[in-house]
């Protein structure tokens, strides 16, 4: 989620190919390029793979080796314009191309069958509920074996090899099981085309022994996707933009607060386009931030019911009528169903329907058409952005340490505030860090990521690594806590391995805090690591490493020059030892209510 609208990293992918073109539709296909003829021996179905994803800009691929996806990584390896990345497990992969894809607009990874893809099915769900297109393919059984009464290792011992698909059918939007060359092409390309147009992951199973032979239909080079773009239903559209727009007009101090999927909507640059027109305060939900540039005069902060940003809550509960462009309500984004919103005042906008109030719904119109149509119709109103600036008072500072006094979090964002700029980006791990990140103020251009929807803990780790990769020229800062690096630490090697200069800041806090906040026990209690030397010996001689154990403010400052100056060219690693305690004012208030959703009694019957 990058803060500058219509950036690369944002509503659409970096690349400017396939899958991710200059005005965030599909290329189409140009009538004066003859595809060129493939020699033989590259006219495989491996090779055939491997040019697609490179055109749809998916030039980094995860991987973890199997022995029914070998000789198709051989083919994928043999690509000029295609890099393999082996990554230490799985489900790291898979978090490694969610992170990817949040940056480059798709992602890819590759498994082998059964064990490798129920061990990466987790971060596939994961990337199906944010909304992103992901490759996931598989080394399937050989041709041969598919409808037999054979029983193949990698299994759970029975002759029916379909386990695994169906476990995928429920979180991609579309399988493709390639068994045989005939069709192959086509399986292909409709199951990628269908991430691109859906915005979700696909699954593609390859038998073991097809992706190295030649097939005439892959003898020359793709023929670049014509992806149809979606259109509005015109009737509809300047039906709905008529009614939201008297809604609107009659309010007295309106807002417009951004949801999270603007991005699968690609409508982030036109709903800052209906800020600027209207005049309207403008907030984001949680999992919207970095979608919406901050630095936009009327931007007013988060809208997180009790735990949102200071006086944002205020002016958007107070209005008297509210426009949600991609809104995802669910029990976390409404701190435990507790938000003081009224239906006769909202208007809903979602990717391709809008609700009014108590009143109309439209469907078959696309967000981004609306708001541009909506931005022409609203008569100027800042009268929610002036109440805002009355109101507003300046945070404090955190009380000044004294010497050597161990390190508060608080203190700990407030130097990590001023490290951001243009060229970082945010990953923050579901904990705590969800609320202490939530309050940095990004700078034009920083990217910001985190994981709202599904919450995997560890899945920072991976995503760290692929959208670092993706986006070489930003470093990468992330927030992990203790318990959540435990789950997925070992993939700090192939940061390594890729040279990588992220910084890492791991809050050694003793345990799963979100957890504690909403129902303590002694199983939120964990094992201590030496989280500098579990990384010492995974960077082993081998790679730019460098770590530090920090207890307090000033020994934090020595890390942070070190690591913006000398080390700069390196992976930093800084273990922040904080109190068990030491938690957000927000997530003590979010953690109540969430228990308190999740204890109500059964219903009576």
């Amino acid at each position: 989620m990058d803060t500058k609208i219509g950036s690369l990293g944002t509503c659409r992918p970096t690349s400017n190919d396939v899958g991710s073109p200059p005005n965030g539709t599909v290329s189409t296909i140009q009538n004066s390029v003859s595809p060129a003829v493939i020699n033989s021996s590259e006219a495989t179905l491996g090779r055939h793979l491997a040019r697609r994803l490179v055109q749809i800009g998916a030039t980094d691929v995860f991987s973890v080796p199997g022995d029914f996806n070998l000789t198709l990584l051989d083919h994928l390896i043999a690509e000029p314009g295609l890099n393999l990345i082996g990554c230490c497990n799985e489900l790291n992969a898979g978090y490694a191309a969610d992170g990817y894809a949040r940056s480059r607009g798709v992602g890819a990874c590759v498994v082998t069958f059964t064990v490798g893809g129920l061990s990466v099915l987790n971060a596939i769900a994961g990337a199906y509920s944010e909304n992103l297109p992901l490759i996931c393919i598989v080394g399937g059984p050989n041709s041969n074996d598919c409808g037999t009464n054979r029983i193949l290792h990698h299994t759970i011992g029975l002759p029916d090899f379909s386990q695994e698909l169906r476990c995928f059918q429920t979180v991609t939007c579309y399988q493709a099981v390639v068994n045989n060359l005939e069709d192959a092409h086509e399986s292909i390309d409709t199951a990628i085309s269908t991430a691109l147009k859906e915005s979700k992951p696909v699954y593609i199973s390859i038998s073991c022994n097809l992706s190295a032979i030649p097939h005439p239909t892959f003898s020359r080079e793709p023929v670049p996707f014509s992806l149809a773009p979606k259109l509005s239903n015109k009737m509809g559209l300047e039906a709905a933009v008529e009614a939201a727009a008297e809604l609107l007009n009659k309010a007295v101090k309106p807002v417009l607060v951004g949801g999270p999927k603007l991005r699968v909507a690609k409508g982030c640059e036109a709903f800052v386009e209906l800020a600027d027109a209207s005049g309207y305060a403008l907030a984001v939900m949680p999992s919207a931030k970095g979608l919406v540039p901050e630095h936009h005069p009327h931007f007013i902060g988060t809208y997180w019911g009790a735990v949102s940003t200071a006086f944002c809550a205020e002016i958007v509960e107070s209005a008297d009528a509210y426009l949600f462009a991609g809104p995802i309500f669910n029990d976390y984004s409404s701190v435990g169903y507790s938000l003081l919103l009224k239906k006769e005042k909202a208007i809903i906008v979602q990717p391709d329907r809008v609700v009014i109030a108590n009143g109309p719904a439209f469907g078959c119109i696309l967000m981004k058409d609306f708001l541009r149509g909506l931005a022409k119709r609203l008569k100027h109103n800042n009268t929610a952005y002036e109440n805002y600036h009355r109101i507003f008072v300046p945070e404090g500072h955190p009380l000044k340490a004294s010497p050597k006094e161990p390190l508060r979090v608080n203190v700990l964002f407030q130097h990590i505030q001023k490290m951001l700029s243009s060229e970082t980006a945010v990953i923050a791990e579901t904990g705590d860090s969800w609320f202490n990140c939530q309050k940095l103020k990004l700078p034009r251009g920083c990217g910001y990521e985190f994981q709202m929807q599904y919450g995997s803990i560890g899945w920072s780790v991976g995503a760290t690594l692929g959208y670092a990769q993706a986006v070489p020229e930003k470093r990468v800062i992330a927030f992990i806590g203790d318990g959540s690096f435990q789950v997925t630490a070992q993939d700090v090697s192939t940061m390594l391995r890729c040279g990588q200069k992220t910084i890492i800041f791991l809050i050694n806090n003793g345990g799963y805090t979100i957890e504690v906040e909403i129902h303590d026990g002694p199983y939120n209690v964990i094992k201590n690591w030496n989280y500098t030397g579990l990384v010492d010996a995974i960077h082993n001689g081998e790679g730019k490493c460098w770590t530090a154990k920090v207890f307090n403010e000033e020994e934090l400052i020595e890390a942070i020059e070190t690591a913006t100056g000398a080390k700069k060219d390196c992976l930093c690693f800084i273990e922040v030892i904080a109190h068990k305690d030491d938690t957000s004012k927000e997530l003590l208030e979010w953690g109540s209510r969430v228990s308190a959703a999740n204890s109500r009694p059964p219903n009576p019957q």
